[in-house]
């Protein structure tokens, strides 16, 4: 059986089969809904129901609790439909989704960026463009049908210079893919990814300053989203949050140095949490994202990227939605692993 899902205010509507989830259906008829990890961890696809009947599948009740169901609040990802449906969700976007593709890609690159990050470059088919927005992840399918997702670290325009993509890889020890990446995978390595995927991407269509909030490999998607923005033109101003635990944990500061030199409108705050005295560090120390409302007490006239671990993307919501952002203005990409999704 099928039910029309039809998203306010913007009008959008699509076809849901009782089989699929809404995500799924809204991803497969390219509606851009908001989400994440599409697995009931996140919330980032969470949005009210106005009228109709959902269930739900398994989730976790920090992506949507019984009191937030009770309300009215659904998950797109792991919720499907009984009835023609009605919902608001206010970062339903015009964008045209591009095609999800599964392909070959070929490891062309292993460089370790810091004692636990590797920088991962991939070489894509040369006869099948892979089209992506600057902040979208990719799947690997992994051999016993599991997947693990990782967010683009370079722009699509640098595709012109060569199929390749860039992933920055975290090692969880006793993780299936991670472990792989840090101790067997070599060059010319054969993987299977399937993408692009995510709402995690620079809205074109505002001029209100941006803030870019990142913890650890978080800055992956933030990484392609500046060098869009420097790409394009983009005169936007724009903040960058840092945050790692140690300084060796914002690997990449070389390159942030280098990028200030062509966007003059960017400016760069890193956040150190546990710096040690052999370290040297004399910057801003504490949580990153409370080092925004420091900075900028009224969040009203902003928009507002987060990207990277669970609490620190839940905990800048929470305050920065208490400070005076619009809930439609913040967008969030959570970094859950496996283990969150228990």
């Amino acid at each position: 059986m099928t039910f029309t899902i039809t998203v306010q205010p913007s009008g959008r509507a699509f076809q849901a089969q009782t089989t699929e989830t809404l995500l799924a259906a809204g991803i497969r008829q390219g509606i851009g809904l908001p989400y994440g990890c599409k697995d009931g961890a996140c919330g980032s696809c969470k949005c009210k129901l106005v009228s109709g009947s959902v269930s739900h599948g398994p989730h976790q009740a920090k992506a949507l609790s019984e009191a937030e169901e009770a309300a009215g609040y659904v998950l797109t990802c792991c919720g499907t439909a009984h009835s023609d449906v009605v919902l608001e969700s206010r970062q339903v976007t015009e964008a045209g989704a591009f095609p999800i593709k599964k392909m070959p890609v070929r490891v062309s690159g292993l460089e370790r960026a810091s004692h636990d990050v590797i920088v991962l470059r991939l070489q894509l088919p040369a006869a099948d463009a892979f089209q992506y927005h600057a902040g979208q992840y990719v799947e690997f399918l992994l051999r016993d049908g599991d997947r693990r997702s990782y967010s683009m670290a370079n722009a699509p325009h640098t595709q012109a210079a060569g199929p390749q993509m860039e992933l920055h890889i975290r090692h969880m020890p006793g993780g299936k893919f991670t472990d792989q990446v840090f101790g067997t995978m070599k060059e010319k390595d054969i993987l299977r990814i399937e993408g692009p995927y995510g709402s995690f991407y620079l809205r074109e269509d505002s001029d209100k300053p941006i803030v870019l909030l990142a913890s650890g490999t978080g800055f992956a998607p933030v990484k392609a989203i500046l060098e869009h923005m420097a790409h394009t033109g983009n005169t936007r101003p724009v903040t960058l949050y840092w945050g790692g635990r140690r300084p060796a944990d914002l690997y990449q500061a070389a390159w942030i140095e280098a990028q200030l030199g062509v966007m003059p409108l960017l400016r760069y705050v890193p956040v150190v949490s546990d710096a040690l005295p052999e370290d040297g560090w004399t910057g801003r120390t504490g949580f990153v994202h409370s080092a925004v409302l420091q900075d900028i007490a009224d969040l009203s006239g902003h928009e507002v990227y987060a990207c990277g671990a669970p609490i620190v993307v839940e905990s800048a919501r929470r305050e920065y939605l208490a400070a005076g952002l619009p809930e439609e203005a913040f967008f969030a990409d959570s970094f859950t692993s496996a283990k969150d999704k228990l």
